[in-house]
């Protein structure tokens, strides 16, 4: 209610798009930061004629509605992403903006003069992600971004001033923004000079608008209960009799106010049509890039472009699986123009550099190389918005154990089905003199346990350009790549042909149904194969199973899962330098888990890894443990009588 002007002048002003095709590439973005607003949005969808009738609105909040408590992105037509968690939003239109101002230089500024829009609110501005995002967004002088700042001064517990108190307007100057303030923010004519100012500037720009919560509610407006609770029939009633509104029917359009906010459609169709036309002549004048581009926003990959991935020697000395994701990355980087990515700060530790090609800055927008600097949450939430915006691929690189600054980004992307991809390096105690500060042993786990991310930890480097290959055909979610930093085995490329599936054998020595299954991902692997080499030689038959994601071998039918773990041989060994939790899914009740359920040490890595029992020796102990006893076989009668003859001799 109190956002009511500001939303208004937006989307009957501003806002560029057609109803009748909300995926429209030339459409321009909103998006409401403060989620928990969502009835103002479904409010606009409905009025503007999108594919959201009353009936829906009506059935606000309540099992299969299309209008949840907080807007998701795929389940309500002109959703442009999934609100709610406070600071998303605000990190997400940069990243919106971001794609925006890259595909307009690689490609054409009249295809792309898209604006992203949002009303962000007091809570978005406190959230930690909002500041990184904001002084990303300045420091690339992102000017497609306009967010109406709805400065209600009320939070849950209260009044703002009794946790934030800060000049915003001189702390978002500071970060190089263009910043306006609007003191009524009823007044749809400032808020409309306002907007009309921002989109001239080069600079991001935020408009400080002062509202009043809860507006027309005669006792709860500006009052922490116009947030915090619904206004009851009560409240409702007065608010509508304070508004001159009549109370009945409880839900009442005018024609004549529908006949105004659907002009939408019209309107929208015409702009589509002319951007269409656009782009038609873009693709005459300039056929190859036309098509790319075609191609790109379409979501399709190049024909055959997988024959790029590179394919790695067998070689005992290997190389770190993070050297070989740069080295994938650069094979590619040529025939899709749409990756693009970089790191927080780490990029020559995460290998995460497109070689020959500029960064992208504020005079270099054609850019693919991102300096995200150490903003590792800012950095996932704008490779969230680089995904939504349509014809990129993105990904960004930090350290695995700093996946906890980037989480609550990869959960909006799994919740939402972003294919955005995180590549996190040093993976394990492997990384080794940095110390338990650096050393993830939780965080597989974790992000193992968000629904729809797929992560995946290569054992080599064939097994990592396997895995850049399912995340780049994964366009129904993010993508995890849990990279090492220290080298490991490369093995033949025809072993690892079954990356893909999630776990595979790697090896079989000796009987084709093993005395017992050595299972292991990423950088163990190497160690589960030493071990079952000395366990062949003692007249041991074991399998080797590399299970780079837990994933994708679900997701196999049980034929092929039970081919990789056949049931009858209940003698099994997992080996993971992380905590051990879920791992007991495939060995089950016979097996055992070497895992580390400790903080890590600061000492070579191979030192940890002994003192820590990641060793070939522990390995053939436990799976000796685990395997069946051999019974010696009863000696025939005649070899029985042979014997006798024998003693009687001596």
């Amino acid at each position: 209610m109190g956002a009511a002007a500001l939303a208004f002048a937006i989307w009957t002003r501003h806002l560029r798009h057609n109803p009748r095709n909300p995926k429209w590439t030339g459409r321009d973005r909103f998006l409401l930061s403060g989620g928990h607003g969502s009835m103002l949005l479904y409010s606009l969808l409905h009025l503007t004629g999108y594919d959201l009738s009353l009936d829906e609105l009506k059935n606000f909040r309540q099992w299969g509605s299309k209008t949840p408590g907080h807007p998701e992105y795929g389940l309500t037509p002109g959703v442009e992403m999934t609100t709610g968690p406070l600071g998303q939003g605000f990190a997400t239109g940069v990243g919106m903006a971001i794609a925006a101002s890259h595909l307009s230089a690689a490609y054409s500024p009249e295809l792309f003069d898209n604006f992203i829009y949002a009303i962000v609110t007091d809570g978005d501005l406190m959230e930690g992600v909002a500041s990184e995002a904001a002084s990303l967004a300045g420091h690339l002088q992102l000017g497609r971004l306009i967010y109406l700042y709805d400065d209600n001064h009320i939070s849950i517990d209260g009044s703002t001033d009794l946790s934030f108190t800060e000049d915003r307007a001189k702390r978002f100057e500071a970060y190089g923004w263009h910043v306006q303030k609007v003191n009524d923010g009823n007044d749809v004519e400032a808020i409309d000079r306002a907007i009309a100012e921002a989109r001239t500037d080069a600079r991001p720009s935020i408009i400080m608008c002062r509202t009043i919560i809860g507006f027309g509610a005669p006792k709860k407006q500006g009052t922490a209960k116009a947030h915090g609770e619904p206004l009851g029939d009560e409240e409702l009633n007065a608010a509508k009799e304070n508004l001159r509104w009549p109370k009945e029917p409880r839900f009442y359009i005018p024609d004549d106010v529908l006949d105004f906010y659907r002009e939408a459609l019209e309107r929208g169709q015409k702009n589509e049509a002319a951007w269409n036309q656009k782009f038609n002549e873009y693709k005459k004048s300039n056929p190859e890039k036309g098509m790319e581009l075609e191609r790109s926003l379409a979501g399709r990959l190049p024909k055959g472009w997988e024959k790029a991935l590179p394919t790695f020697p067998a070689d005992a000395k290997g190389m770190a699986t993070r050297a070989a994701s740069g080295k994938v990355i650069n094979a590619l980087a040529p025939i899709l123009p749409e990756l693009i990515g970089g790191s927080a700060d780490l990029a020559p530790s995460n290998n995460t550099k497109i070689d020959n090609v500029p960064a992208f800055q504020k005079e270099t927008p054609q850019g693919r190389n991102f300096h995200f600097g150490v903003r590792e949450h800012a950095m996932g939430a704008a490779l969230n918005g680089m995904a939504l915006f349509g014809g990129l691929i993105p990904y960004g690189g930090t350290f695995l154990v700093f996946s906890d600054y980037n989480r609550p980004a990869i959960r909006i992307a799994a919740l939402s089905h972003i294919p955005s991809i995180f590549v996190f390096t040093h993976d394990s105690i492997g990384l080794g003199e940095d110390g338990p500060t650096h050393q993830p042993v939780e965080h597989l786990a974790a992000l193992r346990a968000i629904p729809n991310l797929t992560v995946i930890r290569p054992a080599d480097a064939n097994e990592t350009a396997q895995a850049w290959r399912v995340a780049l055909e994964n366009r129904r979610g993010p993508t995890v790549l849990a990279l090492t930093r220290q080298a490991v085995p490369t093995y033949a490329p025809a072993q690892t042909a079954n990356t893909s599936k999630g776990a595979y054998v790697l090896a079989t020595l000796g009987k084709k149904i093993p005395d017992v299954i050595l299972m292991a991902s990423g950088s163990e692997v190497s160690l589960v194969m030493d071990a079952a080499k000395k366990l062949h030689e003692q007249g041991n038959s074991v399998r080797v199973v590399s299970v780079p994601s837990w994933e994708l071998f679900e997701k196999q039918d049980a034929a092929y899962r039970e081919s990789v773990l056949p049931k009858k041989v209940a003698a099994r060994v997992a080996v993971e330098a992380g905590i051990g939790m879920g791992w007991e899914r495939f060995v089950g009740s016979g097996g055992k888990v070497i895992s580390i359920e400790r903080y890590g040490a600061s000492a070579p890595y191979k030192v940890i890894y002994e003192k820590l029992g990641l060793t070939v020796e522990n390995i053939i102990a436990q799976a000796k443990s685990v395997m069946p006893k051999k019974v010696a076989k009863p000696k025939s009668k005649v070899k029985k009588a042979a014997a006798k003859k024998i003693t009687k001799r001596k």
